[in-house]
């Protein structure tokens, strides 16, 4: 049985993340093509990464003539997670295609588990819910063989004479180990090279150690992992990276869990081994605050290579900090920006503005923070509700028209709150020009305290200042004639 993959995210229908061009190849989707070619499928891959439009699936759908057609979105990459309208739409325009040639059409991904019912309707014959690699050999198995009830397999929803079957949602494993490396050969890494070369000048790849997250935020939507958190052995990784070093000759990775090493002891491991094996890269993380000041965590990972912490910070108001169940402290925040940097590391923070109940007393406690702890980079979005959240709930009420962005910059307050919708998308710009006139007062200050330091490099980003003062109190200007209440 012939199974073809894919996955819905169009860099180009994503004008933001088009210009930035850092793409990653679709992890989750070469982990599911693996394990099926491990289980004797034969499998092939349209990446959709660098693709104009849905239709350029068609001439691969009549070269390989697959049985099979698996949708299998990506759950490690954020950008999957948020769920955009412009993806779902080509979603459905690939099942069509692939419904029109015979093949049993199939689909994973955070936005199908959450919306299963609009997927069927548009076509899909099964969606698999949660975590999807054993469903998707299990339910191959079944439809090759003809040996197993349907309704008897976990983590899927279907229609059977008319009515949606959903079964009960399958355990997630807990041996990421068994997990067969994912199938970069699919994958046109040379064009990803090519794309961050040109875009960085360094190659950066993506490798996932764990899946899920134990934390509670109540704004975090998990329909892929769940609260569950299992991690792979660093054995297990330090043999992928040796592998991808030798074929592929990375100069970057970026580790794309939630949050790295959260298991007790495994940075410091991981760290011990890159030693042992001669590895030398850099490589980028996401994590917390408050995990980050445990055991030696920081000093292990800027020996391994850690040359950017991404810290979800959220926000400089405790207040809406505890609204969110963020579980952490603005002190904590605090003490591991500064403790990054002494370690030579670069802390970014994640900010969120527009929660419920945020004044504008929160907002600008946030812009203080920002300003204080002088982040290297700083990523901005506003409140975005997803199903299976509290957040949802609280306000799905107000989501009767718009539940989900087009695409990654639209950035769209979906819901009533303090401030127009209009206010935060100022808010974005104005935080962003901000904290880069900051960046560079603070170069100045640097070069002047001392002179050695000066360089022509230094000229381009001291005369910077020369546009973003200006630009800071334009932004401001603007911000404050949309500082109305709703």
């Amino acid at each position: 049985m012939k199974i073809l993959f894919s996955h819905s995210y169009f860099l180009r229908f994503d004008p933001k993340q088009w210009e930035t061009a850092q793409p990653y190849a679709p992890l989750g989707t070469l982990y599911a093509a693996s394990l099926m070619r491990e289980n004797n499928y034969e499998v092939g891959l349209f990446d959709t990464m660098f693709a104009h439009r849905p239709e350029e699936i068609i001439p691969k759908l009549e070269e390989f003539k697959p049985d099979l057609f698996v949708i299998y979105d990506d759950g490690f990459n954020y950008l999957t997670k948020m769920c955009l309208t412009n993806m779902r739409e080509a979603a459905f325009k690939m099942i069509k295609f692939a419904k029109e040639r015979g093949c049993v059409t199939i689909v994973s991904s955070s936005d199908s588990t959450d919306r299963y019912e609009q997927y069927l309707d548009e076509g899909a014959d099964y969606v698999m819910l949660g975590e999807a690699e054993m469903t998707l050999q299990t339910l191959a198995d079944a439809i090759k063989n003809s040996t197993q009830d349907i309704a008897t397999i976990q983590g899927l929803a279907f229609r059977d004479k008319g009515n949606v079957i959903k079964t009960p949602r399958r355990g997630v494993m807990n041996d990421l180990d068994r997990l067969p490396m994912p199938a970069w050969d699919l994958a046109d890494i040379a064009t990803y090279k090519k794309y961050w070369l040109k875009s960085t000048g360094y190659f950066s790849m993506n490798i996932g150690t764990t899946r899920g997250c134990p934390f509670k935020c109540n704004w975090c939507a998990k329909p892929i992992y769940g609260n569950r958190y299992n991690s792979r052995s660093p054995q297990n990784v330090i043999s992928e990276l040796k592998f991808l070093k030798e074929k592929y000759n990375f100069d970057h990775i970026w580790f794309c869990d939630d949050i790295f090493g959260l298991k007790p002891g495994w940075v410091s491991e991981f760290a011990t081994l890159v030693k042992e094996n001669n590895l030398h890269f850099r490589y980028k993380i996401q994590s917390r605050a408050d995990l980050l000041l445990q055991e030696n965590n920081i000093k292990a990972l800027a020996q391994s290579g850690c040359d950017n912490v991404w810290i979800g910070a959220e926000s400089g108001s405790q207040a809406i900090l505890d609204a969110m169940d963020k579980g952490i402290t603005i002190a904590q925040i605090k003490e591991a920006t500064e403790l990054l940097k002494k370690n030579g590391i670069k802390p970014s923070l994640f900010i969120q503005f527009g929660y419920l109940g945020e004044t504008k007393d929160d907002i600008e406690k946030t812009i203080r923070m920002i300003n204080e702890l002088m982040p290297h980079s700083i990523g901005v979005s506003v409140s975005y509700p997803l199903p299976g959240t509290i957040f949802y709930e609280k306000v799905k009420a107000d989501l009767e028209k718009k539940a989900n962005w087009t695409d990654s910059d639209e950035l769209k307050l979906m819901f009533k709150n303090t401030y127009q919708p209009a206010f935060y998308k100022q808010l974005h710009r104005y935080v962003q020009k901000n904290h880069r006139m900051h960046i560079a007062i603070d170069l100045v200050k640097n070069v002047l305290r001392q002179p050695a330091k000066f360089s022509p490099g230094v000229i381009k980003k001291l005369a910077s200042l020369l546009y973003y003062i200006p630009a800071v109190l334009v932004a401001k200007i603007k911000l404050q004639s949309l500082e109305k209440t709703v």
